[in-house]
């Protein structure tokens, strides 16, 4: 059995290969704390499992013309929670509530969207049954 023979390599070669192989190496490995709290609610949950986050309530809504609309980002803004969400209609303002003191902002601001197309009301993040219509209503006994 004959002994494999090392591969002979040049006095000068006419290239020399880069020691770094990946063009984003100096990335950090995991997510900054900014990322992580503007991923989707949707794709948190299914990176990272269901999260113990206090009840909430959240009005989505896109753009619209009126003299509404300044008044409801002021007031998206004031929210516990705010993200504009890009997409390939427009921007999406997500207002998320906490409970606490804001019922009249709540309501304030869902006056203002109720009739805008593509309103939304989450509850937990979740599109759920008759949130309109039973949830909202349940928030609104709490102002005194």
């Amino acid at each position: 059995m004959s002994k494999p023979t090392e591969p002979v390599l040049p006095e000068n070669p006419a290239h020399r290969p880069l020691e770094r192989f990946w063009p984003y190496a100096d990335l950090a490995e995991q997510p900054s704390e900014e990322e992580l709290a503007a991923i989707h609610p949707e794709l948190r949950r299914a990176l990272f499992g269901a999260n113990a986050m206090p009840f909430s309530i959240t009005l989505v809504f896109p753009c619209f013309f009126g003299e509404g609309f300044a008044r409801a980002l002021e007031l998206a803004r004031a929210s516990d929670e705010f993200q504009e969400v890009p997409n390939t209609r427009g921007v999406r303002y997500r207002a998320r509530f906490f409970p606490g003191e804001r019922p009249l902002k709540v309501r304030e601001l869902y006056e203002l969207i109720a009739n805008v197309p593509d309103t939304e009301v989450l509850i937990d993040d979740r599109p759920l049954p008759y949130a309109r219509e039973l949830w909202l209503p349940l928030v609104w006994c709490l102002i005194k």
